[in-house]
């Protein structure tokens, strides 16, 4: 028994030394024999080089990860960004998303990447949720369902595995996971609602799940969080729901898992509650001594332990190789960029662009948080490139960012914020306001007469707002601008 192949850690690119910050982390975990490792950024050379050394010197196929809710441009330079789930949702057009998740799947592939993390079968139903929004398909269940199917179909199709997340559904919560551990206590008759996209992955063949740090005491009475609740993973996931692939953690250095206990006692619970992957620890040796150390003296069957190490090394066989492919071809930019300025949303007056010169009002509401916001160069870039002069002098046009963003640990536009639209339509009644956010936030912008809703401030989204503005393809400046840190 290998229980090393129960991890995957994370190596994270940063612009100063690409991935040799993690050169530790690289060398103990390929020398200990882990499942594989999750990726965060980096330029799509680097990832290439990094992916193409990892399967080189692995003694067994690597289950190479990555968080690609939005394309593959999402994490790595020179990939394709797509839209929020959400901005796909609104098109009511499951194609798209089938499209997105095969586009996803084939340059993840291309980058050595064969594990993605998404779609989120998440239903957007709580706005007071902090850390959802906008990456779900939307509000209610049949649609929701609808695209994570068809988005599953995609990426088996485009070659990698697909993941499904937050098992059982974290889209009622009013906390972020990441930093504490929220609870759901709606009855389970309502939480069937939740469960519907989830159950149309598992019919549309989904790869795995990603379970969710949070409780649901109607399906738990105990109040573990799923990924430590045997009664949702086994009983329910297993047994009712029949789904037999992988099963996967959120991460291990989240509050929600840590909450009250260790993170080696954290990965003991989870592996007995059914969870075969135990992603992002942050000490690998000590949780694999723990994981050996309870097989050893009875706390966890070892037949569950090798029930999981069998699943990951028949999901590596299915996947492995070295990166094959290309990335960010114009007929794939094209249709991401068309997608997002199709998703535009007026949601107020007539938005548009000043003639003459523009001044830029940029109200900043995403600050806080281990990483930062999304550049904010994106916007500016394609308006230039569409011909806009930028001016101090110009005609006033107030962008408003405000993601929902992890760590952020609240919803909605801050009351700073909004008291800065407020003073900037007061000082200029009949300027555009462009949202860089759900639409449903436009709520707390009461003063604004012309609005614009973008769904999200990513890259491809200041762009596509460019794009709608102009009447135009936008170009391609800034395409690549929108990466996650």
């Amino acid at each position: 028994m290998n229980a090393a192949r129960l991890l995957l850690p994370a190596l994270r690119w940063n612009a100063d030394g690409g991935f040799e910050g993690y050169r530790q982390t690289i060398e103990q975990g390929l020398e200990l024999g882990v499942g594989g490792f999750i990726l965060f950024n980096g330029d799509a050379e680097a990832v290439r080089a990094l992916t193409s050394e990892l399967h080189r010197r692995s003694r067994h196929p690597l289950l190479v990860a990555s968080d690609l809710e939005r394309g593959a441009g999402q994490q790595f330079r020179g990939a394709t960004p797509l839209p929020p789930a959400a901005a796909i949702g609104s098109l009511g057009e499951p194609e798209s998303s089938e499209r997105a998740g095969e586009l996803t799947a084939r340059e993840a592939r291309a980058l050595g990447v064969n594990w993605i993390y998404a779609p989120v079968a998440d239903v957007d139903m709580e706005p007071e949720n902090p850390i959802i929004g906008s990456r779900a398909f939307g509000t209610q269940p049949e649609g929701v369902a609808a695209h994570v199917a068809a988005w599953v179909r995609g990426c088996t199709r485009g070659g990698a595995l697909s993941c499904a997340k937050h098992f059982p559904g974290h889209g009622r919560t009013r906390g972020d996971s990441h930093i504490e551990r929220p609870c759901v206590e709606v009855g389970r008759e309502e939480l069937e609602q939740d469960l519907l996209p989830f159950r149309r992955s598992v019919e549309a063949g989904v790869s795995s799940l990603m379970t969710a740090h949070v409780c649901y005491p109607a399906l738990d009475p105990t109040g573990a969080p799923a990924t430590l609740s045997r009664p949702i993973l086994t009983t329910l996931l297993r047994d009712e729901m029949g789904f037999g692939g992988l099963v996967v953690t959120d991460a291990l250095i989240m509050e929600g898992m840590t909450a009250g206990i260790t993170e080696v006692e954290g990965a003991v619970l989870a592996m007995g509650a059914g969870c075969d992957v135990l992603l992002y620890p942050d000490d690998m040796e000590g949780v694999i001594r723990g994981v050996e150390a309870a097989v050893d003296e009875g706390r966890l069957p070892r037949e569950r332990v090798e029930e999981a190490l069998a699943r990951i090394a028949r999901a590596a066989a299915q996947v492995a190789g070295p990166p094959s492919g290309e990335v960010g071809l114009d007929e794939d930019r094209r249709w991401s960029l068309d997608t997002a300025r199709r998703s535009m949303r007026v949601i107020r007056g007539a938005p548009a662009l000043p003639s003459g010169p523009v001044r830029l009002i940029e109200v900043e509401d995403d600050l806080g948080g281990p990483w930062p916001p999304y550049p904010r160069v994106a916007f500016p870039a394609a308006l230039r490139d569409a011909g806009v002069e930028i001016s101090d002098e110009g005609t006033p046009l107030v962008v408003v960012y405000s993601d929902v963003r992890a760590w952020k640990g609240r919803p909605g536009i801050s009351p700073a914020a909004q008291e800065q639209v407020r003073a900037a339509v007061e000082a200029n009644p009949d300027a555009t306001v462009l949202l860089f956010s759900l639409p449903r936030l436009a709520a707390e912008l009461p003063t604004a007469r012309n609005l614009l809703a973008a769904w999200g401030g990513e890259g491809i989204m200041q762009q596509a707002a460019v794009a709608w503005l102009t009447g135009t393809s936008g170009g391609m400046v800034g395409l690549y601008s929108g990466l996650d840190r």
